[in-house]
């Protein structure tokens, strides 16, 4: 069993910065669970559906919902099996709670989520 948790949000300007982290651990099967499986960061707003943001693949490649792509930066340290989501210019939009999810042998593994709020 794999557990997730996001920690650093909290309440910025419009035009300010956040990094959040998701941490990984549990059995054996968390070690550099970055590096080899494809992890994504997802946010709920108020009243809105969860929606994908952020994802990267064991071998590299990222991609980004258009909507914050050039003002977020997704990436994994093995070392510390930790995910990262460097989130700049940020946007009164951007406001909603962040997770961040791995799939291991198909089954998903959610974090509980952290706060993101961005006052205009």
């Amino acid at each position: 069993q794999v557990q997730l948790v996001e920690s650093g949000g909290g309440l910025v300007q419009t035009g300010g910065s956040l990094r959040l982290s998701c941490g990984a651990s549990g059995t054996a099967s968390s070690s550099n669970v970055f590096s080899v499986n494809t992890a994504k960061w997802f946010r709920q707003a108020p009243g809105k559906q969860r929606e994908w943001v952020a994802l990267m693949t064991p071998h590299g490649p990222t991609n980004y919902r258009e909507s914050v792509r050039g003002r977020f930066t997704i990436s994994a340290d093995s070392t510390s099996n930790t995910m990262y989501l460097e989130m700049n210019n940020l946007k009164p939009e951007d406001t909603a709670v962040y997770y961040c999810k791995v799939e291991i042998n198909m089954k998903p593994y959610w974090g509980p989520g952290t706060q993101v709020s961005v006052s205009s």
